[in-house]
This record gives structure tokens, sequence and C-alpha cells, in this order.
């Protein structure tokens, strides 16, 4: 859409939602840059997301997937998808929790994106909304969230993915986020309520579970050893039995993890050690 028509056509009030302050400066600098836009709020995590929406109704939101509290998930259950805003979701992970929605949300954006990806999100969305309103844009939504099947979307709007594993995860680098190719990781380790990327003698710290990552990381090259690691495979060098029955695995280099026991079993079957 050009600028003149979107100039003509009545602003379109934006609300930006991400637990990230670098990610929410983004969004709301990207957007000032666009004609016709009305920056009515941003909110921090989901409990506040859903405060906004129901109070400042806007006409589009970009929606962080993974926030404290709630989800952007969570977020669109609890306001209703009758009620939802046109949503753009926001995510570090590639295809991560879209896979049913993505023929609900106008678009995501998969972090780190460049202006021109941005672009292309936001303007889809403006077409959409003028072309199709609210209205048809919640029955998806609510079709999706309802488990039944959502009305065929217009030509040229995909369909939902393919599975795919993680590729690559977003870090915050000296205040910019960078991607980390997961092919780099050697290990992952729990830190409360955060999870380390251990990346050779550098270490990252993302705010995610690592149940999270252990259902978004290709099994045949991560496993989950012990409830707060998970290692890469083609790393582990054998498997030590410790005092007291508990065990370790090597890695390449010397480093040593720990396994429990209810994960060594799968661990020796990957290392081809009978029974």
């Amino acid at each position: 859409m050009s600028d003149d028509r979107a100039a003509a056509l009545p602003p379109v009030r934006v609300l930006v939602v991400d637990d990230e302050p670098l990610a929410r400066m983004r969004l709301e600098d990207l957007l000032r840059h666009e004609t016709g836009v009305e920056l009515v709020g941003t909110a921090e995590n989901g409990v506040e997301a859903v405060d906004a929406i129901r109070r400042l109704s806007p006409d589009l939101v970009f929606l962080d997937v993974q926030m404290p509290g709630k989800t952007g998930i969570e977020v669109v259950r609890e306001v209703g998808a009758e009620r939802m805003p046109a949503t753009i979701f926001v995510t570090a992970f590639d295809q991560y929790a879209l896979q049913a929605f993505d023929v609900a949300a106008v678009d995501y954006l998969v972090k780190p994106f460049d202006d021109e990806r941005f672009e292309e999100a936001f303007r889809r969305a403006r077409r959409r909304l003028a072309l199709e309103g609210m209205d048809r844009l919640r029955a998806q939504l609510l079709g999706v969230l309802q488990g039944t099947p959502a009305p065929a979307t217009p030509a040229g709007v995909p369909n939902a993915a393919p599975r795919r594993w993680l590729e690559r995860i977003a870090v915050e680098v000296r205040g910019k986020v960078r991607p980390v190719p997961v092919s780099e990781i050697d290990y992952i380790t729990a830190a409360g309520p955060y999870a380390e990327l251990h990346v050779g003698d550098r270490r990252h710290v993302i705010r995610e579970a690592m149940q999270t990552l252990e259902e978004r990381l290709d099994p045949d090259r991560f496993m989950r050893v012990h409830r707060s690691v998970i290692v890469r495979l083609d790393l582990v060098e054998a498997l030590h039995r410790g005092a007291g029955g508990d065990y370790e695995l090597q890695l390449r280099g010397g480093g040593r993890l720990k396994v429990s026991r209810s994960r060594r079993e799968a661990l020796e079957r990957w290392l081809g050690v009978s029974s």
C-alpha cells in the first residue's frame, strides 16, 4: 500500500508487547517511521498485555510469544479471539509455537529481524485490515483456538508450516540482539528461570525454559541428560559412573556434565552401550 493511500485511511492503532526493552524500543522506532500509525501503548509482560488490549482496543498488536507470567498464546486465550486485535507474533525461535496459529495471525517476526522483514509484516497487516476487516481475522483465530478448521485463507496467504527444529537462538550481546547457530552450542544449563547457552568459552543467558528448548531442538543432535542440562550429542565422548551411583558424561575437551538416572538409559542407547 502506498504512503498516499495509507495517509487517506484512519491511523492504525498499534500496541507493542515484549518483555525485552531493546525489542520494544526497536519496534517503536520502526513504527514511528511508518505513515498512518498511532502507537497507543506498550506492555512488558502477558498480564500487562491483557489489560492494555482490553483498555486501549488497538487495531494491531505486535505480541511476543515467550514472556514471563503469560505467553503470547495465553494472552490470546485470555482476551478471547473474538476481542483480539489483528496480531503479529514476535519470537526468537523459527516457527516456535506458531504452527497452529499462523493461519490466524497476520504474520510473525523471528528475532533478529531486519527492517525489510518488519515492513513486509506491517504492510501485510495494514492490507488485511483494510481488505478483510477484523471480523474475518477474529473468526480465523477463534476457529484455531477452538480446534476447528479455520476458513480458507485467501490466495497468497500461507497455511501452517511443517514442524522445523531450531537452527538459531537470539541472544543479547553488548546491547544488540544477535543469532547464535545451534550448531555452535556445546551444551545448555538451567539457571533459575533462565537458560545458559555454552558456546566454546562464551556463555549467553536467555529467558527460556529447558522444557521448551528440549522440545524445539533436533533430538538427533541434542539430548536432555539432566533436568538442568541439554548437551550436543556429537561432543559426547564417554559416560562415567561416579561414587554413589551418579553418572557424568565426558565431552571432547575434557568437560563433564551430570547425567540423571532417568536419562542414563537413553544416553546409553545413543552410545550403543548394551543393557
